[in-house]
């Protein structure tokens, strides 16, 4: 074993499982570092507290003096729990979140001093924007840009920093960040769902999208890490041989959480109590060293914003346990990789969730509505949701027979199916009044006894309905929900505005009901977006062929997918919902094809690095204790030594041809590498694609050879079977 993995081991077997003590129930450590509305009753005044309401609740501007107001209390609340500094906590387009810490104090004439915030601080701020991504946005030498305070997702301290989610925005409007098209996106959705909503309940006065993610992520000793540059530089490992036991038994699902990761999970989910992160499930998941941990049900907004937070706060925790946690999509080949289901489903002011029928016919029909609804929704834009879920790491698991495919398809269940094609036969037009009680009975009125039977989950569906919700299974581990999550509110949203116009249509000029009207155009929806529903296998070929047939996309890399972004249709789209302006669109798309591109070319660069300066160099000194060995053999047997050191000499030869072709291919690699650098924007990511990527797997298949080869005295590189079996 060499001495970097000797080292990493003896480290690693020389810890002991750290311990948490808990002294609190978790219920009351639960928000003690957000200011939240206990913190504010306590702190604000009555009208600065219902102004901060308002805003909240109905989008009403917050005036200076009230703001200067919230600040003084924010700052005495916050130093009260001993914070020091306060910072704008924002989330640009990096995919990670941002900030820049100030102090609180303050100097008074050179030689006093004070602790200071004040309105302006709390509202708005300027950390400068040429230095992240901004897609032509803005000019490298023009950097100013902003963060304003979004006062719908509350302040928290962490550490010793008073931490206020804000949106980032260009000196000339644009945003620069994922929040700022999320509150657009919500803000639509709550717009024109309330407008239906009032078919079925004419007090309704919101509508709030709800979203319940499910983080799944590896934990990995830090020291056997830290041995791996690809780890380090990639967050996965660009070679390595599988290791005699994987997941193949199914032992580690839902198993017993070992001791050093349980510990992990109890101070993380000590830390989640206490910035009113609501994390209430833990478990194993399918690979070795994989875990999950999910919340309850958020506001989207909010819910995005923890689940940052979150893997901000999970990458710290770590550091404290001795662990590295990756977030990378697939960071071990051969094993699961991990995903970020988002649950979305649609809520009003009441908190009754529009996806979950009730106990009367005009409930029932309400579901129905937004079911279907959402359902076209999907149908009309799925590459656009497709894309959403791109990225460099996410292609590795798409359609891996752990994952969704890459087409995407929704999953209803043979139950729901079958409603759904009663509804498609409903007579047009007018309903007598018996064709109005069976439908209402005898179909409408069934849905909630099915739905307690049919609530199983299809795996390999991207988008399925799991009995109260809609759960959208393909976005990455690595993912801000920011993302899926604007799209999928914004095509809803589109498509509610669009269903309420048609049955408006049809109550004026056809002279019908409201319920009929509803039925008539639910039952078009339903005939138009059937070729989107599919409850079978996703993995098999004969989806393939059957969604092509269909004409359904099955956009499989992400330059593929991206295209979207920037169709005339889709920029309609956000325009008109007042998501994303062109230029905001645009921006998003370049970044991302960018993104894309960077992100193989370190991934080559790295692999390149590590066959030419760890594999080759090993590989030859093992083959040259061969040759050493053969000589030996030859000066006491004589020519005798070929029958004798016959397997000896098949091993010199072939790890002489892995070592060729390791390093041809590494020099054909890098020969398209420098093609693809001299291209720009997608034509670049393409090349990487098509012509860099491929060499990939090429040249680990050969590197993989020579580890089960090379003696393990020798291998630099920390294998798969210490990586993913540590205790």
């Amino acid at each position: 074993m060499s001495r970097i993995r000797f080292n990493a081991l003896q480290e690693t077997s020389n810890r002991s499982p750290l311990k948490v003590l808990q002294t609190e129930k978790r219920s009351s450590l639960f928000g003690k570092n957000v200011f939240n509305k206990h913190a504010m009753q306590q702190y604000l005044t009555r009208s600065a507290y219902d102004s901060v309401m308002n805003a909240i609740e109905h989008g009403t501007k917050i005036d200076r003096k009230i703001a200067d107001q919230v600040a003084v209390s924010m700052k005495d609340w916050a130093m009260s729990k001993g914070a020091t500094h306060y910072t704008h906590w924002f989330q640009p387009l990096t995919g990670a979140t941002a900030e820049k810490h100030d102090a609180f104090f303050e100097s008074i004439n050179g030689s006093l001093a004070m602790e200071k915030f004040d309105g302006e601080q709390l509202v708005q701020q300027e950390p400068g924007a040429s230095s992240f991504p901004n897609g032509g946005i803005r000019n490298t030498f023009e950097a100013r840009g902003y963060t304003a305070w979004d006062p719908t997702s509350p302040a928290f301290i962490y550490e010793t920093t008073l931490c206020i989610p804000t949106i980032f925005v260009a000196y000339t409007g644009e945003a620069l960040d994922n929040k700022t098209p999320l509150l657009r996106a919500l803000q639509a959705i709550d717009t024109h769902a309330t407008a239906v909503c009032k078919y079925f309940d004419k007090n309704a006065s919101k509508v709030s999208a709800t979203l319940g993610w499910e983080q799944e992520y590896f934990l990995i000793d830090d020291a056997l890490a830290n041995s791996r540059p690809d780890i380090l530089l990639t967050g996965r490992t660009l070679i390595g041989h599988s290791p005699a036991k994987g997941q193949q038994l199914g032992d580690h699902y839902f198993g017993t959480i070992p001791a050093r990761a349980m510990a992990f999970m109890q101070d993380l989910e000590q830390e989640c109590m206490l910035l009113g992160i609501p994390v209430k499930t833990r478990h194993n998941e399918v690979a070795p060293n994989q875990f999950e941990v999910a919340p309850i049900f958020e506001e989207a907004n909010l819910a995005v914003d923890h689940n940052s937070l979150l893997m901000d706060v999970m990458e710290k925790v770590s550091r404290r346990h001795k662990f590295k946690v990756l977030f990378h999509e697939k960071p071990f080949a051969d094993i699961n990789g991990s995903g970020k289901h988002n649950n979305w489903s649609l809520s009003t002011a009441d908190e009754t969730n529009l996806l979950s029928p009730g106990k009367t016919p005009m409930k029932n029909l309400q579901f129905l509505t937004f079911f279907v609804n959402t359902i076209k929704a999907v149908h009309e834009n799925g590459e656009l949701l497709r894309a959403s879920i791109a990225s460099a790491s996410n292609d590795h698991r798409l359609g891996a027979n752990e994952a969704p495919p890459a087409i995407i398809s929704v999953f209803i269940g043979s139950e729901l199916s079958a409603v759904l094609d009663e509804l498609e036969n409903v007579t047009k037009g007018k309903l007598s009044p018996q064709e109005k009680t069976d439908l209402k009975l005898n179909i409408i009125g069934k849905i909630p006894e099915i739905l307690l039977d049919n609530t199983d989950r299809n795996r390999t569906s991207p988008f399925a309905f799991t009995g109260n919700k809609f759960e959208l299974r393909a976005v990455g581990s690595s993912a801000n929900c920011a993302g899926p999550m604007t799209v999928l509110n914004t095509i809803v949203a589109k498509q509610l505005k669009e269903f309420k116009i048609e049955v408006d249509k049809l109550i004026d000029t056809k002279n019908l009901k409201k319920d009929e009207a509803v039925f008539n155009v639910l039952r078009e929806y339903i005939k138009e977006s059937k070729k989107i529903r599919f409850d079978g296998d996703g993995y098999g070929e004969a989806w393939e062929k059957e969604a092509k047939k269909r004409g359904l996309s099955n956009n499989k890399t992400t330059p593929e997918a991206l295209k979207i972004q920037i169709a005339k249709k889709t920029i309609d789209l956000y325009e008109e919902m007042e998501v994303m302006s062109k230029v905001e669109v645009e921006a998003r798309y370049e970044i991302a094809i960018e993104e894309y591109t960077k992100r193989l070319q370190i991934e080559g660069r790295v692999l390149g690095d590590i066959a030419r300066n760890h594999v080759i160099p090993t590989a030859i000194i093992y083959q040259n204790t061969l040759l050493e060995n053969t000589k030996n053999l030859k000066e006491i047997f004589g020519e005798d030594y070929k029958n004798i050191a016959k397997e000896q000499i098949e091993l010199i030869m072939t790890i002489s041809n892995h070592i060729t072709e390791i390093n041809a291919l590494t020099l054909k690699m890098e020969e398209q590498r420098a093609k693809s650098n001299q291209q720009k924007g997608l034509k670049s990511a393409e090349m990487y694609c098509e012509n860099v990527k491929p060499f990939f797997e090429e040249i680990r298949f050969h590197c993989d050879k020579l580890e089960t080869m090379v003696d393990d005295n020798l291998w630099p590189l920390t294998k798969y079977r210490e990586l993913l079996f540590t205790k």
